[in-house]
């Protein structure tokens, strides 16, 4: 395996010598400092220079010394979710202990629906109901089903999943579960909490993260009125163990806004006299530690205000989780503790590699992007452009070209791309070749001239897995994405000027073909229109499904969601494929549905992949059903509080298996709802995915610095109710400009667009078009104040 620290701090050199252009980062700051250094990176926490906000009623827990100085923990226990707060001479660090009822709602679910009806319907009828009125309600959306792990024994310790969150670190090669009562593998609290064992008060339990978001799991186990068990577990970042996750625990009995009964532990319990428990300020200095390790290695992603922090909670926690499960910060891993999914055989999985890439790049992240692509590239691809995985997904392949089109936009790091310039090269030729064996086929082949392979990697699992090597659209679409993204930056990575023309004369050419085959087979005499995902197909996907031999149709949900992710097809032909797969059966609550044969007693939601289809919402505008998916993937496929999300998640309240690249799904949603650019590098899309609910609560919405083809962008929006006005202020890059900026002003519900002022005057003639406003492009920046009336 290559040195990879050595090759990029030489990669380094090797771009400050060619004065490579970056956006907001420099491509080679960001290769200096991607090697995926396994020690781990003890800083200081961020702190506030002012005590004043310190409440008076703090409990003084302890005091350490640091080489900053002397630190004092303080905590409030008037309330659970008291804040602990650590206290230095340059200042103060505030830790929110945020929670949620890991069991929801106690009302009734499904909107009274029984689970038989809402499971069997070809309609999403959750969707359609929340959707009735325009945007959804967010609680309505929360409250609506059982969340996941709600519905679990938590008494069960050996069960098939009992875990419902783990910590870790970036330097250990493996992580520690957490099971419902605080217990790990190692470490049981219920040894020094008697009362936790078997407390049927367990399943009645809060949970959250420290701070937010650092990857430390908070746990409220109520007692009675005023009294509760209060756990805090966090894995022990200067611990430099290979592969055991060392750990630390605190448990706590608080009666009354008093510490009743203290425990503090490490890793292990007690062996005699020979291994006692650590005290107090041990315990807190190492947390102390922990936070500011981890505020250290997500200082990079771009800076996010919303008037609900967990949101940007919950995306800046996905990007630690990601940490936490990839070996050493770099290695891929698919899931976490059990075999499923963190086998060896899921490592390779393109998934892995494409959410993972997607996600850092949208955030800024590009150090860790420099990492996961390098990496990939380095261990995951050979010569001929396949990969190191039992089973490919064809339409993979292009979303890699296209990703590694945005990474090199963004960055403006050649040096990377031109280390594994013949790798991807193989990578475009397997589908240039597929495209040529299947314009061998008879003209009069329903996948004359499509791309034919797997389109699911299980595929590769089955007695015959040549079922499935068919023409899905979305082999295609993807594709002709990738292609299309990459040809026009190809010279830059020593390709020539004639091979990039061939790429994109290809891709049209594909691209021609995939609409004729989606036209030549719409159902028209079914309601809406119906459109499989492979031409030729005479059944419904259900249809196919409900028979007793193996179906080519298996796994529609991924063929529908990258066939809407390649943004290959003309809006009638986008709506046409939506508005199928809501349906018909394929959306679960506004989200692609894990789609298998019709059970009476589930229907359930894709996590991961299905961000395609959320991003084909945004595209064509369709707004309410884009904050649907984005309101239900948070609360339908992440755990409560500990945000463990699931690969694919039933509405009835169990356990999901874990899988990485559905946690890195909502760090996407938000960041597109924010700032989003067409594939045609033509449009940026400003505030276009806000919900109004966001905008209607007074305070601020911004993103600064998101990184985007252009050059960094920001957005800052506020309502002032008392006057009916929104005010944006937005910047762009001034200097090579979108070809067209256009902002969404979406005020809060009930009210329409009065008039509108950009930088003090009217509008352009022409530029107000209901609630989007075009805004000059070589501006840079405009100031925008919008006025809402009552709608009559």
């Amino acid at each position: 395996m290559t040195d990879r620290r050595t090759f990029i701090q030489s990669l380094a050199l090797g771009s400050v010598a060619a004065g490579l252009p970056g956006h907001g980062l420099h491509a080679a700051e960001s290769a200096a400092t991607a090697a995926p250094d396994a020690s781990p990176t003890l800083t200081p926490p961020r702190m506030s220079s002012s005590h004043a906000s310190m409440p008076d009623h703090l409990v003084r827990l302890a005091s350490f010394d640091t080489p900053q100085g002397p630190v004092g923990v303080h905590e409030d226990f008037s309330r659970p979710d008291g804040d602990l707060w650590l206290r230095g001479a340059q200042g103060a660090c505030r830790l929110s202990k945020r929670t949620e009822p890991v069991a929801g709602a106690s009302g009734p679910s499904y909107f009274g629906l029984s689970l038989k009806q809402v499971a069997e319907a070809e309609a999403d009828l959750l969707a359609d109901r929340l959707l009735s009125r325009g945007e959804p309600d967010e609680s309505q959306v929360r409250d609506l089903a059982p969340p996941p792990a709600s519905r679990i024994n938590p008494a069960d310790y050996y069960g098939r999943q009992p875990w419902t969150t783990f910590v870790g670190t970036r330097q250990c090669k493996d992580t520690m579960p957490v099971y419902p009562q605080g217990s790990t593998r190692t470490y049981h609290p219920e040894q020094t909490m008697p009362g936790l064992h078997a407390n049927p008060q367990v399943s009645a339990r809060e949970e959250g993260l420290l701070g937010g978001w650092l990857p430390a799991v908070h746990k409220i186990i109520p007692i009675h009125a005023d009294s509760w068990y209060d756990l805090l577990v966090f894995a022990d970042v200067r611990a430099e163990d290979e592969f055991i996750a060392q750990t630390w625990h605190r448990s706590l009995r608080i009666e009354h806004g008093r510490i009743a009964a203290a425990s503090y532990g490490h890793s292990y319990p007690n062996y005699g006299s020979l291994m006692n428990d650590p005290d107090p300020a041990a315990f807190y200095h190492a947390l102390h530690d922990f936070v500011g390790c981890w505020q250290a290695l997500l200082a990079d992603a771009c800076p996010v205000t919303l008037p609900d922090p967990s949101w940007t909670d919950l995306s800046r926690f996905a990007f630690a989780r990601e940490l936490v499960v990839r070996p050493g910060g770099s290695y891929p891993k698919y899931g976490a503790v059990d075999r499923d999914y963190y086998g060896s055989e899921y490592d390779g999985f393109q998934d892995i590699f494409t959410s993972s890439l997607y996600a850092n790049l949208e955030w800024g992240r590009f150090r860790q992007a420099a990492v996961v692509l390098d990496g990939y590239f380095t261990d995951f691809v050979n010569d001929q452009g396949m990969i190191n995985m039992r089973g490919a997904e064809t339409g993979q392949f292009g979303l890699t070209l296209s990703l590694l089109a945005r990474y090199l936009r963004y960055t403006g790091d050649r040096s990377l791309l031109l280390k594994h310039q013949s790798k991807i090269e193989a990578t475009a030729n397997i589908l240039l070749r597929l495209r040529a064996e299947s314009l061998q086929l008879p003209d009069d082949a329903p996948g004359h001239g499509l791309i034919h392979g797997w389109n699911e990697s299980d595929a590769c699992l089955f007695p015959d897995p040549t079922l499935w090597w068919k023409p899905y659209y979305a082999n295609s679409a993807l594709a002709i994405r990738g292609l299309l993204d990459l040809a026009p930056l190809w010279p830059q990575l020593g390709g020539s000027a004639a091979q990039a023309a061939g790429w994109i004369e290809q891709a049209k050419a594909l691209q021609a073909t995939l609409h004729e085959r989606l036209r030549a087979n719409i159902r028209h005499d079914m309601t809406p229109p119906y459109i499989g995902p492979l031409p030729g197909a005479k059944l419904t996907f259900r249809q196919s499904l409900a028979s007793e031999t193996p179906s080519e149709q298996q796994w529609p949900h991924r063929a529908y969601s990258e066939l809407l992710q390649a943004d290959v097809l003309p809006a009638d032909l986008a709506h046409l494929v939506i508005d199928c797969m809501r349906g018909h059966g394929a959306t679960s609550m506004g989200v692609v549905a894990n789609i298998g044969p019709v059970d009476p007693g589930s229907r359930d939601l894709l996590g991961f992949i299905s961000y395609g289809y959320a991003q084909q919402l945004l595209r064509l505008n369709r707004i309410d059903e884009y904050v649907l998916f984005m309101y239900a993937h948070r609360y339908q496929v992440h755990t409560r509080g500990s945000w463990t999300a699931g690969e694919v998640s039933g509405i009835t309240g169990g356990m999901p298996l874990f899988c990485i690249p559905a946690q890195l799904t909502s760090p996407l949603l938000l960041r597109w709802a924010f700032i989003f650019e067409d594939s045609a590098g033509e449009c940026l899309y400003l505030a276009r995915g806000l919900p109004r609910a966001w905008t209607a609560s007074g305070r601020p919405l911004s993103i600064a610095h998101a990184p985007t083809r252009w050059g960094p962008c920001s957005l800052h929006l506020q309502w002032h109710q008392h006057s009916g006005q929104l005010s944006i202020q937005a910047e762009w890059p001034a200097d090579v400009p979108p070809g067209t900026v256009r902002l969404s002003l979406r005020g809060p519900e009930g009210l329409q667009l009065s008039t509108v002022s950009v930088n003090g005057h009217p509008p352009e003639a022409g530029t107000l078009n209901d609630d989007e406003l075009r805004l000059q492009p070589r501006a840079g920046k405009a100031l925008v104040v919008a006025h809402f009336i009552h709608a009559v």
